[in-house]
């Protein structure tokens, strides 16, 4: 883990802890990493209930309830995509906040429309979804952690900027 993104997991933890809010995750290209990164913070069981890694699009479908007409129209990997994620992990998994990832982590998959490092990410709750797209392909370990990073400053600003309202 770097400092960069547990200095971000123990700033979301200290929100979660002060304000009683709970958290899951629903990861594709990430398979855990970010659950890996939230609960390597001392105390995490008291908010984070749980994720689920939907590699598969039937397990986005079923457990997520990603539409099948939003795979088929915008794919997997599509912004569409991890926002249903983010809406379905906080029904599923009964909880105010959710982040999702969806993406090419490589080395290999990609297509020209949506090429190797394209991972869209996404944090919500039931009144705002936020999203990113990453785009750089630096090797699939970086493209991970990349994602990992990105889906916890979104998760933070979006905290944050509810706190500020």
């Amino acid at each position: 883990m770097s400092v960069e993104t547990k200095t971000l997991s123990k700033e979301i933890s200290e929100i979660f802890w002060r304000e009683g809010f709970t958290l899951a995750t629903a990861e594709s290209c990430t398979a855990g990493n970010v659950a890996a990164i939230i609960t390597a913070i001392p105390g995490s069981s008291r908010f984070y209930k749980g994720g689920i890694v939907a590699y598969d699009n039937k397990v986005k479908q079923d457990l997520l309830h990603v539409k099948a007409e939003t795979l088929e129209q915008c794919g997997a990997v599509s912004e569409e995509t991890v926002v249903e994620m983010v809406k379905g992990a906080m029904q599923t998994l009964e909880v105010d906040y959710a982040m999702a990832t969806s993406g090419i982590a490589g080395p290999a998959g990609g297509t020209p429309e949506k090429p190797v490092g394209t991972i869209w990410i996404a944090a919500g709750n039931s009144e705002k979804v936020i999203t990113a797209k990453l785009t750089e392909d630096e090797g699939r370990e970086k493209n991970i952690q990349a994602a990992t990073k990105k889906a916890l400053q979104l998760l933070l600003e979006l905290c944050q900027n509810q706190e500020n309202e």
